[in-house]
Formats: C-alpha cells, structure tokens, sequence
C-alpha cells in the first residue's frame, strides 16, 4: 500500500470516534496494530507500559533509533454533537487532537516500508495515558522498549491560536512542570439541628482555598512563572440536609517553567494546609498526582525541525517562553535527546480541550511530511556521532 492521504483521513476520524479515557485505550490500540501490520514492520510489539504499542523498521543495533511518539488517550469532555466522526465514547473526546498525532505518525509507516532505514531505525512510538502523565514513563520503564537503544526522539503537538502549518520551536524548556495535589481535611458530622457537636470543615476549606490562591503570588522569588490553579473542591453530600459534612477535598494544580519551584511549591502547600489543620482540630491528607517534568527540546533535534520544516514548505516560528501547559513527552526528552514542536492548527480554531474542537484534516499531510523529513535527518545525523 502506497502513501495516502485519504488513508489517514480516515484513520483519523476513525480514531476521533473511538475515543477512549487514559488506561482504557484498547480498542484505539488495536486500530493503530492493525494498520501499522499492513505495512510489514521489522517488529510490532503491543502491551507496552499499559496499552502502548511500538512498531520498528531497520536494525537499531547499527546506529540507533529514532523514536517517533504520538498519544492514544482522548479527554473527558462529551463531543460536540453535530460531527459526523462524533465520539462514540460518553464523555469522552479528542479535543486535544491525539486523533491527528497518531494519523500523522502512522502516515510514516508505509513511507518506512516502501523506503525502509540503511543504517539504524525508526520505531514508532504509541503511548497510553498522555493526559495523567503516567504513559511515557511506564513505557520507558519497559526493557523491550529499552532494548531499542534510542538515540533521538520527535513529538509533535498540534498549537490552535498560530497559524496553520506554523512549525513552533523553541530550545530549552519547551512546556512546564507540573503536578496535582489533593488536600482532604477530615473531622465529624452531626446532625444540622446541633452543628456544635461535630467538627465541620467548612470554614477551614474555604480559608484553605483562599490562602492556596494567594501562595504562588506571595512566592513570586521561586521563579519567573509559578501557578497554583484550583480544579475541585468538595464539602459534604448535597442531599444531606439534615447533617453537617464532616470531610472536605480541595485539588490544586501546581505548575511552573522549574522543577525545582513546583516542589517548592508544594512544600508550601503542605506547612499552610498542616497549620490550617491544627488550627481547626481537622485530620489532614495531602497526596500527589499526575507529575510532569518540565519538558527540555534538545538543540540539535531543534535544529533538525528547522530544517525539516524547510524541506517540507512550513514556516517556523521561534516560541519566546515555553507553554504553560505541561507533556509527558518529558519523560522521553530526559531519557535520550528530544524535541517536541508545535503545528500551527489555525488562527480561529477553538482552543485545546474546548469542546468544539477538532483536529484538522490537513495538519495531517504536514505534520506526516514533517516528521519524514525531521527522521531522515536524524538518521544521518546519528550515523555522524555514532
């Protein structure tokens, strides 16, 4: 089977309406093993780090690998009604456009096929649970992935708001650090009628809100971009009128272009929640979830991007800062030279995880061009410091 664009048209809106939550994609899985098979790859290894899969074309052990990842996951917002390709999924969609990342790497197989490595590979890479930040790391941690000896590794993330076809670059830091904290303060019920005889955390969950909204501002010394957002907050059970709750959870999410300051952060975090606990006579837990590092592009994959978006008519666009969202493409990127890159989307596309989104057909043929230029390079480029 030739290249086609139509092909992976398809398989994207194939993939869009069959959304699946992280840890759960099996099904998107299976779709992205059987086209890859089509296409005879050297090894097809599945079940890799959760529901990850790997396809390789050449022999790693002459000259390394080139890794070239994309996400299985979808997120938990209902899609929009009126697409013919709508998720079949409750609640679930591809409004971060992994749908068009997974088209666009899976558009290299048959080019790999029909011109496979001379020297090194190419393997592509499908990670689950992108979105918790669990997947990379889970797969990295596998030996059978290990065994291939990666040299480099490219992602690419689709950028809505620039515009289309704009390849994003920056050296450095390219996205945030970044984790989850959950703060549950425990005490007792009673009945409404007699709220003395309990110990309601009300008031300290609102103070607790409060005084986490002020933290990074006060701390402004830990970085140039420190964020603490609130995502959810918890008190009681709405039916239960006649009883004062006696538990509370309040979830935040701590972020910035450091590692370093997001611990700092949270260590913050951590002393206020505990004083705020004595203070109320409350019982504490603080946990953490989904940790992201910050993810750091390699100059010298950078610099391949450039070039390759040259080779494929795109025009680059130098990122001042880094993104404040985060990627655990981290994971890879500290594992081995790495550089994940933007796609411009279009300058009136809906943003990421807005529920009108999704992702645009044409990026596909760009994106596929792109990182047919950018492995190629890489390739060459490792048989040089080899």
């Amino acid at each position: 089977m030739h290249y086609s664009h139509d092909n992976l048209i398809d398989l994207r809106r194939q993939l869009h309406a069959g959304a699946e939550p992280s840890n759960q994609e099996a099904r998107t899985a299976e779709t992205i093993r059987v086209f890859l098979s089509l296409h005879h790859p050297e090894r097809l290894v599945s079940g890799v780090g959760g529901h990850g899969l790997f396809a390789v074309w050449g022999k790693p052990d002459q000259g390394g690998t080139v890794l070239v990842r994309a996400e299985l996951d979808a997120v938990p917002i209902a899609d929009s009604p009126e697409l013919p390709w709508r998720s079949s999924t409750e609640g679930t969609a591809h409004k971060c456009g992994h749908d068009g990342h997974m088209a666009m790497v899976a558009g290299l197989a048959p080019l790999l096929d029909a011109n496979p490595p001379v020297t090194g590979a190419v393997a592509l890479l499908f990670q689950p649970a992108e979105e918790t930040g669990e997947g990379a790391a889970r797969m990295l941690a596998d030996a059978r992935m290990q065994a291939l000896g990666p040299r480099y590794a490219v992602a690419i993330h689709n950028l809505p708001g620039f515009e289309a076809g704009a390849v994003v670059v920056k050296d450095g830091v390219f996205a945030a650090a970044s984790t989850g904290v959950v703060i549950s303060l425990a005490g007792s019920t009673s009945h409404a009628g007699e709220p003395d005889n309990g110990r309601n955390p009300a008031s300290a969950m609102v103070e607790l809100m409060q005084t986490l909204a002020a933290l990074a501002d006060e701390d402004a010394d830990l970085a140039d971009f420190a964020r603490m957002t609130i995502v959810h907050a918890r008190l009681g059970r709405p039916d239960a009128f006649g009883t004062t709750p006696g538990e509370a959870v309040v979830a935040a999410t701590l972020r910035s272009f450091d590692a370093a300051a997001v611990d700092a952060l949270l260590k913050r975090v951590e002393s206020a929640a505990c004083a705020l606990a004595a203070r109320h006579g409350l019982e504490l837990d603080v946990r953490t979830t989904e940790r992201f590092p910050a993810l750091h592009n390699d100059e010298h994959v950078t610099a391949a991007f450039r070039a390759g978006a040259r080779d494929a008519g795109l025009r680059v666009v130098e990122l001042e800062r880094p993104f404040r969202w985060s990627e655990d493409f981290a994971h890879i990127a500290a594992a081995c030279p790495a550089a994940l890159i933007g796609l411009g989307a279009g300058l009136a596309q809906p943003p990421l995880h807005d529920g009108r989104y999704d992702f645009p057909d044409a990026l596909v043929h760009s994106g596929c061009r792109l990182l047919w230029s950018v492995t190629n390079r890489l390739l060459e480029l490792a048989q040089v410091t080899s």
